[in-house]
């Protein structure tokens, strides 16, 4: 009876442990849309072995490059849902979901790179991060994703007056809309992997984004005009649905708000050195680029844009005088 009795406590024993190791070792699920030799992409990776490290073990996380796991829209909504874990995303198709996200979609808001890295590191970045907490997404850290410029196949733009006209491709947001049709050109919402032969067959003009971006995919090669308006300086998140979060432990929770940041400081680096190399080698292909002396025209026109965001969502009058008053 006591061998029975001491037989049957082993197995029990083993099966509790079995099942709390099975609890314990937890595998996250990542979506990204970029290839895996991309900033964003080695960020992510380095973030996934931090946590895998910290933890000894016990949380692992596994990127889905290449937009793999689906659209970032449709991630997005998984992101929110718990069917994914995390995920690294523009803040732009937040905008339509997170009211304060969309704060940093207004052009020109922010006034350089280094300004948005300090701003987002600090009590910005908290006041967006307090939104998307609320619709169930928690930002681990800040990437960045560059200043987007105009790019077209007819001129140089220099002045808000050499928008007229052109059609122009924007990310699915009304902002980016009003913006180019504050200019009077014409705005074009469309995926961004049709772009190329819209381009390229007179569908639109030409497209709106940053060299790496400019370079990666080609555009270059159709529209050899890249006028550096920086008109959007956009940061990206890496970003963990609330109900993935909220089942760590304390101590697990910490591990991955600080191998996040870790991870957005080491993106950021990778980021800068990308973009220096893209813009060489659109440059060697033969592309027109030009900077803009006077922003002040650009900035003057829109302000219509302003007014109607701030009419439609007045309660965050105050975070986009906080970003704009900034130094």
């Amino acid at each position: 009876m006591t061998k029975v009795f001491s037989l049957r406590s082993a197995l029990v024993g083993s099966c509790l442990a079995l099942a709390a190791s099975s609890v314990a070792a937890q595998e996250l699920r990542g979506w990204n849309i970029h290839v895996e030799d991309y900033p964003v992409s080695i960020a992510m990776e380095s973030f996934a072995a931090e946590v895998a490290e910290r933890t000894g073990g016990e949380l692992t996380a596994k990127t889905f490059h290449n937009g793999v796991l689906g659209s970032q829209p449709d991630a997005i909504e998984q992101l929110r849902l718990g069917v994914l874990d995390f995920g690294e995303f523009s803040l732009g198709p937040f905008g339509t979901s997170v009211p304060e996200a969309n704060v940093v979609s207004l052009p020109f808001i922010f006034k350089s790179i280094p300004q948005m890295y300090e701003l987002m590191d600090g009590d910005v970045g908290e006041a967006i991060s307090a939104g998307m907490r609320a619709r169930g997404v928690v930002p681990l850290g800040w990437y960045d994703a560059g200043a987007r410029s105009f790019y077209n196949s007819v001129r140089p733009i220099n002045t808000p007056a050499d928008v007229e006209g052109l059609k122009i491709r924007v990310m699915s947001n009304d902002l980016f809309v009003r913006m180019v049709e504050s200019m009077d050109g014409n705005a074009t919402p469309m995926a961004f992997a049709e772009v190329y032969q819209s381009i390229q067959t007179g569908v639109v003009d030409g497209a709106e984004n940053n060299p790496p971006s400019y370079e990666s995919t080609s555009h270059y090669e159709v529209a050899q005009y890249y006028s550096l308006t920086e008109h959007l300086i956009i940061p990206e998140c890496l970003c963990m649905s609330k109900k993935s979060f909220d089942k760590l432990t304390p101590e697990q929770q910490t591990i991955v708000m600080e191998a996040g940041h870790n991870s957005a400081v080491l993106q950021r680096e990778l980021w800068q050195a990308r973009e220096a190399a893209s813009m060489e080698i659109v440059q060697a292909g033969g592309t027109t680029v030009n900077t803009i002396a006077d922003k002040g025209p650009f900035q003057a026109a829109m302000a219509p844009v302003y007014d109607g965001f701030l009419e439609a969502n007045p309660d965050l009058t105050d975070l986009v005088n906080m970003i704009r008053n900034a130094e």
